[in-house]
């Protein structure tokens, strides 16, 4: 069936939708709703069979949808409505939620249903909620949905009637004053679900240090004790604040936009609030914690017999220069370790998406930034290209793309969760790459599969990965489950007899790479097309960027 996909951005459940759907052999097209001139348009050009909406902010045209079946997307049970559904679920401490596909009618969210799909909500921000379980669920009806259409025979069930048993629960908006923390009163169990159910849009407005700021993740901190609202130490960027019985780490901000004012964009911390700040203690985590230690930390090294588990989880996968920087030093530090097998990774939500654009953006320099970031990212692929004493795993348990799946296909084998989806390539963001990618991708793929990746820059779901090499496994398993599905796995190569031929094999194989054409010209040539689309003012990546990171749309339009 011919499938028009609209939704109001490009975002990780459309791009999954997508390449679930191209899986299939559906032929699909994207268009990003807002226009509803131009989605008259491209109605009438591409002719779909079917629109499917995953990811709305406005209603569709009533001459759509009238004319042609659209199904919409909405993140909550059957019977639930608004705007704010899975806030609100997070915010009320729900453990079990679900999704609905439904028709799109006269009312939003109130069509005839097509397919619901269960799932758990753990413990966990929305942002991450939404790439995991409830991205699950969505696929799982929507695929659903998708077929009971195509058979002709399906009768979608309405909202209301005596064989209906959802209640018509109706929820606005969840505005600031229902979010807003109470420092005095809340204890960090409710702060940090506050801050949970706001994650990444539209952060928590607070006051702090005399100005307004969207408070962004948290985690909870049980041993720092001080005044409600202190703001006790820094750690990695964030900021650990006093709650009533405990504390709280926050790891980013976003300034509240002056009316007239430019769009305002998330930040670490510590960066955000910069020589407003006061001295506080930076106390670092340990890297190696004891068994049992709940302490928050975004970096994890631990050991199981001859595996080592270097866990890593930046926010929204974008890593700075100083992320890079410290994940190469907990990486070298692993490499001391005893163990045969180096997991990578683990993490149930994004591996990486390579530079950090928002702290590219906010500094002083973007160019030079940009420049630091990359030769750090470069360093850190570098040094696992070049581990020949051990196996190193990258295990994606979310979403990577552009330098985040560069570094994972460093790695000798690349494992992912089924619901994973892989963006190999720059070109959105106007830039050629580095990484090695030169060197890494069309040695899984092939030089002609690697020239399509990058070039058509679409989305590719774990099993499309599967198929074209540029990932080795595929783990059918909840996102709670992956760390240690990986863990068991990895434990198990670690175990088998072949380990030790498979090291010195790799050795072998790396020298004789090195001989036919050194990683340094890789590098040297990837990084002089980089260098020029920095330095360049009138690049297309400075305005690209600019854009990307206030949410705003792209100066040209999408492929």
């Amino acid at each position: 069936m011919r499938i028009l996909l609209v939704a109001s951005a490009f975002n990780s459940l459309t791009q999954r939708v997508h390449a679930e759907l191209r899986d299939r052999r559906h032929p699909v097209e994207v268009h990003l709703a807002g226009d509803d001139g131009a989605l008259r348009t491209a109605v009438r050009r591409f002719a779909p069979d079917l629109v499917v909406a995953p990811m709305l902010t406005t209603a569709l045209p009533r001459d759509v949808w009238s004319t042609v079946t659209c199904l919409v997307v909405h993140p909550g049970p059957p019977g639930d409505r608004g705007p704010s559904a899975l806030d609100w679920a997070i915010h009320e401490g729900a453990d079990v939620w679900g999704v609905t596909v439904l028709q799109a009618d006269e009312v939003m969210d109130a069509g005839p249903v097509w397919a619901a799909t269960p799932c758990p909500l753990p413990p966990a921000a929305k942002s991450d909620l939404y790439r995991n379980e409830v991205s699950d669920a969505a696929v799982d009806a929507v695929l659903r949905a998708v077929r009971r259409f195509a058979s002709g025979t399906y009768t979608p069930r309405p909202q209301h009637g005596p064989d209906w048993r959802a209640l018509d629960h109706t929820r606005p908006y969840l505005r600031q004053e229902e979010r807003r923390i109470d420092w005095e009163r809340d204890t960090t169990d409710t702060v940090v679900r506050k801050l949970r159910a706001a994650d990444s849009r539209p952060g928590v407005l607070d006051r702090l240090l005399g100005g307004e700021w969207y408070l962004h993740g948290g985690h909870p901190e049980r041993a720092l004790r001080g005044r409600p609202g202190e703001l006790l130490a820094t750690r990695a960027g964030a900021l650990c604040r006093a709650t009533a019985d405990g504390a709280v780490w926050i790891p980013e901000l976003r300034a509240r936009r002056v009316p007239g004012g430019p769009a305002t964009f998330k930040l670490p911390a510590v960066t955000a609030l910069g020589e407003a700040l006061p001295r506080l203690p930076e106390l670092p985590a340990p890297l190696m914690p004891a068994a049992g230690d709940p302490g928050w930390s975004d970096l994890r090294y631990t050991e199981d017999g001859p595996v080592g588990l270097l866990r890593f989880s930046f926010p929204g996968g974008a890593m700075s220069t100083a992320h890079c920087r410290r994940l190469l030093d907990a990486y070298r530090f692993a490499l001391t370790r005893p163990t045969s097998v180096l997991v990578l990774g683990g993490g149930r939500d994004f591996f990486s998406n390579g530079i950090h654009l928002n702290v590219i953006e906010a500094a002083a320099d973007p160019a030079a930034e940009s420049w630091a970031n990359i030769n750090a990212i470069d360093d850190l692929v570098e040094a696992v290209l070049t581990t020949t004493d051990r196996l190193v795993v990258a295990a994606l348990g979310g979403n990577a793309a552009a330098g985040g799946v560069m570094l994972a296909l460093a790695a000798d084998e690349v494992w992912c969760r089924r619901g994973a989806v892989l963006n190999p390539h720059y070109r959105l963001m106007g830039l050629h790459g580095s990484e090695y990618w030169t060197y890494t991708l069309p040695r899984r793929v092939g030089a002609a599969q690697a020239r399509r990746l990058t070039e058509r820059a679409l989305p590719v779901s774990a099993a499309a990965a599967l198929r074209t090499g540029l990932v080795d496994r595929v783990l059918p398993c909840a996102p709670q489950e992956f760390g240690g599905e990986a863990a068991r796995l990895a434990r198990l190569t670690a175990a088998s007899p072949t380990v030790h031929g498979r090291i010195a094999a790799k050795k072998a194989a790396r020298e004789a790479d090195e001989r036919a054409r050194p990683l340094a010209d890789h590098r040297a040539a990837e990084l002089a097309v980089m260098h020029a689309q920095f330095f360049d003012p009138h690049a297309p990546y400075h305005a690209l960027r600019a854009a990307f990171v206030r949410k705003l749309p792209a100066p040209a339009a999408r492929a």
